[in-house]
């Protein structure tokens, strides 16, 4: 009897402990969040964070520090994502340049997006613009093309670092143009909007989110918008295929990722919390205002669209003949 009331009390601790275990994982989180954004304060993906930022601290009772980590087209925060520990308290916030489309262009990358990162969703998307600054003659795609073609063209499009979509959006324009228009890397949208409201540079591509307050002011030209179709925000402007360049489509998007081997319920939790954030009509609203729109996904849905976004972006940089950095 004594024997089996020892036995009977071994395993209900055992059973009490294994519980303990499984409540403590049911908890999550327990501890403030941090989320690196690829690219400095005051460009499209911080300010889409601090749009969503309350939101998914209300649901999951913690708060989220957002961390700046600017650099490399967004590959030293994706870095920094994957050598985390894969607990659910490191996220990253990344474009399509640092989650699988500029891999190709670095001779050693330090990480693999595809094995050593986790999709979470996909959180907002908007087209790219080509600006111009006020100073600039050409007023429409064919002016600046017919100009980039002359012998001593000086142009040159700023965009935001090597490996970004900004960049291979420039750089599809070159190709589909025929053109040789310089492209300048800059460490995110908003140096390039600086030096295009200040005349330091000619032409950027640029995404709303960065640019629209400098639009609406009258700061800069927009000469085209890179969708299939006209932007909504801005319905007066041509899309590249209308100003002569047919075929020509590039969008830009921003999601949310975790460090590989991150438990799936934790993964779950997330996800639900930012595909409701993205849900809530405040959050909508306010992503809209910055041109962009919400764009949520399933962990699966995600990582399928990383996918087919890598093939095409790669083709890009193939032909231009990129040499790993």
């Amino acid at each position: 009897m004594i024997r089996a009331a020892r036995a009977i009390a071994a395993t209900l601790a055992v059973f009490a402990i294994g519980t303990a275990s499984v409540s403590a994982a049911g908890a999550y989180p327990e501890r403030p969040i941090r989320l690196i954004i690829s690219f400095p304060a005051g460009g499209s993906s911080d300010a889409m964070a601090r749009i969503v930022q309350p939101n998914i601290e209300k649901q999951l009772g913690q708060p989220i520090v957002i961390e700046n980590r600017g650099g490399a087209g967004g590959t030293i925060a994706m870095d920094m994502v994957a050598k985390a520990a894969a607990d659910g308290y490191t996220l990253g916030l990344g474009g399509a340049g640092a989650l699988g489309v500029n891999m190709g262009m670095q001779e050693k990358p330090q990480y693999d997006p595809q094995k050593d990162l986790m999709p979470v969703t996909g959180l907002a998307s908007s087209p790219f613009l080509l600006a111009a600054a006020p100073s600039m003659k050409g007023k429409s795609l064919q002016d600046i093309i017919a100009m980039a073609k002359q012998q001593d063209s000086k142009l040159a499009i700023g965009h935001g670092g090597n490996g970004t979509m900004m960049h291979l959006t420039s750089e599809m324009l070159n190709q589909m143009a025929g053109t040789k228009i310089d492209l300048v890397p800059y460490r995110g949208m908003g140096p390039v909007v600086n030096d295009l409201v200040g005349g330091h540079i000619m032409l950027g591509v640029v995404d709303p989110p960065s640019a629209m307050s400098a639009i609406e002011g009258g700061l800069m030209t927009i000469i085209a918008v890179s969708s299939t179709k006209r932007y909504a925000r801005l319905p007066n402007i041509p899309t590249f295929v209308e100003s002569g360049v047919p075929g020509f489509e590039s969008t830009g998007w921003f999601g949310i990722v975790a460090p590989a081997g991150t438990p799936a319920d934790v993964v779950g939790k997330l996800n639900a919390a930012f595909v409701k954030a993205l849900a809530d009509p405040g959050v909508v609203e306010r992503i809209r205002a910055l041109g962009s729109e919400p764009m949520p996904m399933s962990p699966a849905e995600f990582s399928a669209f990383i996918a087919a976004e890598t093939a095409k972006w790669t083709k890009v940089a193939a032909k231009a003949g990129e040499k790993p950095n």
